[in-house]
């Protein structure tokens, strides 16, 4: 497993992953920077970087994150909601065929592995209200206007 660290707009990102695909995404608060890439995680953290600069909505580097397949299934469909849009987790839930699992579908959303590639942070509360996130709701809200600066100031 190689490792790399890389300063972001919203702190220092630790970026983890092998020949089979990146599995770990998370935020610090600090840390030091890697000087040097390894090459297994180089689109990756290109990708990010892209996504920062304003220039990608999407993800596509091979991924590969660890979880039970109940959370496999809430991840993948994080991946299918569209960059700029939002989902309440009780939508999440009936997506995934199941409205009583809400707070299983939120713990799973909680222990997403890839930060801001699984776009965890684009789900909210029914009523429209910022909901626990893991980086911390100030991180969310600078994430969901990140991707639709105009939509969301009516929303926040």
């Amino acid at each position: 497993m190689e490792t790399a660290f890389i300063r972001t707009p919203l702190g220092v990102a630790k970026i983890a992953g092998d020949d089979k695909g990146i599995s770990v995404i998370s935020i610090l608060e600090e840390g030091e920077v890697t000087s040097e890439i390894p090459p297994v995680l180089q689109e990756a953290i290109s990708q990010l970087n892209d996504y920062f600069q304003g220039n990608r909505n999407d993800f596509d580097f091979k991924m590969n994150p660890n979880g039970t397949e109940f959370q496999q299934r809430v991840w993948q469909e994080l991946l299918n909601i569209p960059f700029g849009k939002t989902m309440s987790y009780l939508d999440l839930s009936k997506k995934l065929g199941d409205v009583k699992a809400i707070r299983a579908v939120a713990s799973a959303n909680g222990k997403n592995p890839l930060w801001i590639v699984v776009p965890c942070h684009r789900v909210i509360g029914t009523d429209g209200s910022l909901t626990g996130y893991a980086g911390g709701l100030w991180r969310k809200k600078w994430l969901l206007e990140h991707e639709s600066p105009s939509a969301q100031q009516s929303l926040f």
